[in-house]
């Protein structure tokens, strides 16, 4: 099948934007590299998305959709009778999550990266960039409320900066060349959750 017909235009032009973004960085991108790199004629981006602002507020919004997809709500850790989760269970999904990154989505940590880089240098972006962050943010610290922490906040500030340490060491620092197991990821988790948590009975 090709995909590119079968695809809504938006939708590639973002794709490709965030493919552009990891392979060849910010310098990378630009509205004639997505339209040669997409296949499509000449001016197609810039019919969909005037201004750079506009391609990478675009990159920006798919890159929240698919990394949503990434941990879908089947995945996530169920609750308990009582409406708790248990941290083993938040542990799971967590090391779920980061494991699916690591080994099938690699490219939109990247991308992710170069974004957040360039947020910090276009207020314009800074706005989108943090509306989707907290699409992360917000269950994380739900998550860890239903688990029985004292600052959901804060722990989540906590677990968000661990998880994007591990994502940032494994695809582009010292630990670039191996994808850690998934067990070894549960394991780092549920070692970080067991100081931040009270403890509960067996």
């Amino acid at each position: 099948m090709n995909t590119r017909s079968t695809t809504p235009r938006h939708q590639l032009i973002a794709d490709t934007a965030l493919a552009l973004l990891a392979e060849r960085g910010m310098r990378g991108l630009t509205h004639r590299a997505v339209d040669e790199a997409a296949g499509l004629p000449q001016g197609s981006t810039s019919n969909l998305a005037r201004t750079r602002a506009a391609l990478l507020e675009s990159a920006v919004r798919r890159l929240a959709e698919r990394e949503a997809a990434v941990l879908t709500p089947d995945a996530m850790p169920p609750a308990t009778s009582d409406g708790s989760i248990t941290p083993a269970a938040v542990a799971e999904a967590l090391s779920l999550a980061l494991h699916r990154y690591l080994s099938r989505h690699r490219q939109l940590v990247v991308a992710r990266y170069e974004l957040a880089l360039e947020a910090t240098r276009r207020p314009e972006l800074r706005a989108p960039y943090d509306r989707a962050g907290r699409a992360f943010r917000e269950p994380m610290a739900a998550m860890l409320r239903a688990a029985g922490s004292a600052d959901p906040e804060r722990h989540a500030l906590s677990m968000i900066a661990w998880c994007d340490g591990v994502l940032f060491s494994c695809t582009a620092g010292q630990y670039h060349a191996a994808v850690p197991s998934r067990a070894a990821l549960r394991t780092s988790c549920a070692e970080l959750l067991n100081g931040m948590l009270p403890s509960r009975p067996e």
